[in-house]
């Protein structure tokens, strides 16, 4: 008997769930349409959806849109390679889906294993553990990136030994090197985003991806036709764009009241 009392007494949770006052009051609405008898089933179900929705877009639409945005600048500058020549845009194709691809993919997967650190500490209220994971994975990144770096400046030896043509390869290896600042970009990039989103900051990176987009272009358009620094200079404009990203968020966090 002594023993189940204890247990009892002594079994709770370490740590309390606390939610902000805006997710209490919508998940306080969610319950009581589902609760409420006097409504038919389908329509209760279909108003905790529309309700259950809203919820979700608020924290996943900012951050859909920063993915499509630098997806988006990826692609906008093939668009400026393509006006080179057919060459050019083999090489930009060649260089942004294969090689810059595999190093986003690494560096956004290794970025996103802080999450689960990142979740640990903003439940449990050690919120300055948050800036301690985050510092943690840029310099991982940071330390994977030169590795990588090997790979971009090897990129046309690589290709020429799985069957690209020199010419080819050529100039995917010419559009790399113009990526290579891009690498330690993402390294910073990517743990700054996910310690915006694990305190449901999304907007931020949002806009800033947005206004950073439309600079890029513009960035482009003189690189490639006023200066005329070709498919180098259409790379190094990408690479340009993604710090002005990094900076630009790196300036909101410092700037912020909310930290």
């Amino acid at each position: 008997m002594g023993s189940s009392y204890d247990d009892d007494v002594h079994q709770h949770p370490l740590l309390q769930p606390e939610s902000s006052p805006s997710s209490k009051s919508s998940i306080g609405v969610l319950e009581s349409v589902l609760l409420d008898s006097r409504r038919p089933l389908l329509r209760r179900m279909v108003t905790a959806v529309v309700i259950e929705s809203k919820l979700l877009f608020q924290l996943v639409g900012p951050t859909v849109l920063s993915y499509m945005v630098n997806y988006l600048m990826s692609m906008s500058t093939q668009i400026f390679a393509g006006h080179l020549g057919n060459l050019e845009l083999a090489g930009a194709y060649l260089g942004n889906n294969g090689i810059q691809s595999f190093c986003y993919g690494l560096m956004l997967g290794m970025g996103s294993a802080v999450e689960t650190l990142c979740g640990q500490a903003y439940g449990g209220k050690r919120l300055e553990m948050l800036g301690v994971y985050a510092q943690r994975s840029t310099v991982l990144l940071t330390i994977s990136g030169v590795f990588l770096t090997v790979i971009y400046v090897f990129s046309k030896h690589i290709l020429l030994f799985l069957g690209q043509s020199p010419d080819i390869a050529s100039a995917a290896s010419l559009f790399v090197n113009g990526l290579i600042p891009q690498i330690f970009a993402y390294a910073v990039n990517f743990p700054i985003q996910k310690f915006l989103q694990w305190q449901s900051i999304v907007a931020p990176s949002a806009c800033i991806s947005t206004a950073t987009l439309f600079l890029h272009v513009c960035l482009s358009w003189v690189a490639v036709y006023k200066v005329w620094m070709g498919l180098l200079g259409a790379s190094l404009m990408l690479s340009l764009s993604w710090w002005i990203m990094v900076v630009a968020q790196f300036v909101y966090i410092v700037r912020s009241e909310q930290f």
